[in-house]
């Protein structure tokens, strides 16, 4: 039998740890079905996307590990750490998932408060007299 493949993803606060093993198809997220954990249709697809892109998608059991950020902030990091166990698996995927985007991490996060200030951007009000 081969080994579980697993990677990381992350997205804003939310990491994720995804492995991926023989099967027909099962997706687990902290021990619930993913239809369970994520119920918008949008991230339910989030998930299986990178199995779309390669044409995999009742070859393989997931079970994901999600811990911090809000919930579509964890499908995403899904969505990045499966396509990165399907590079593992075969690295002939990786331009179908280049192609799709499915292999680049979003660098957006909170910006930090600064001093002098009420949030990270906004101020004050500026009063002249």
């Amino acid at each position: 039998m081969e080994k579980q493949k697993n990677a990381i993803g992350r997205r804003k606060e939310a990491v994720t740890r995804v492995f991926l093993s023989k099967g027909e198809g099962k997706i687990t997220v902290n021990d619930k079905d993913y239809k369970q954990y994520f119920s918008l249709v949008y991230m339910q697809n989030q998930l299986e996307l990178p199995f779309k892109t390669v044409d995999l998608r009742d070859k393989f059991d997931v079970k994901i590990n999600a811990k911090g950020g809000g919930i579509k902030g964890q499908a995403e990091a899904s969505k990045l750490a499966i396509a990165r166990a399907l590079l593992q698996i075969n690295p002939d995927f990786r331009p179908a998932l280049k192609a799709a985007g499915l292999l680049r991490r979003d660098p957006r996060s909170v910006e930090r408060k600064k001093p002098g200030r009420k949030k990270a951007r906004k101020s004050f009000q500026f009063s002249k007299r």
